[in-house]
């Protein structure tokens, strides 16, 4: 074997046994819930799709599914209301902020419940609340 082959040999092995250690073992692995705001819920049933603006008071860009840790988590979401029957004045149209608790092995779909008890007009921000309209199964995983 040459230098120039050994040395070739060498790196190699190197870059592989680094990379396997950047791999995540089983050990690594913690469980986490997941909170979604991508699905589309039911506009007949008042609900409406919410965008993420903070996780835990730290500004996000709005994503599908935030995988988590158990524990309580806080949500700034912003409504996407598009009802003829809205009838607040943009100004009042406010982000809320709210917490879920968060399990293991849990999803959470987040959304918009429109409040449609009474008419909401001008700067009344009661109009609407963030909720889980849904909860499932899910199996969630995340490295450390």
């Amino acid at each position: 074997m040459s230098l120039r082959s050994f040395w070739r040999t060498s790196v190699m092995l190197i870059i592989g046994l680094a990379l396997h250690g950047c791999a995540s073992s089983p050990d690594e692995m913690v469980e986490c819930g997941t909170v979604s705001s991508y699905l589309d819920p039911d506009n007949s049933a008042n609900l409406y799709r919410v965008v993420v603006t903070h996780l835990d008071g730290v500004p996000v860009i709005s994503r599908p599914n935030y995988q988590l840790l158990p524990g309580e988590h806080e949500f700034t979401v912003a409504e996407l209301i598009n009802s003829p029957a809205l009838k607040v004045s943009l100004s009042a149209r406010k982000v809320k902020v709210f917490s879920i608790k968060v399990k293991a092995e849990q999803r959470y779909h987040i959304a918009a419940q429109f409040n449609t008890d009474k008419i909401y007009i001008g700067q009344n921000q009661g109009y609407w609340q963030p909720v889980v309209w849904q909860t499932e199964s899910h199996q969630c995983e995340m490295t450390r």
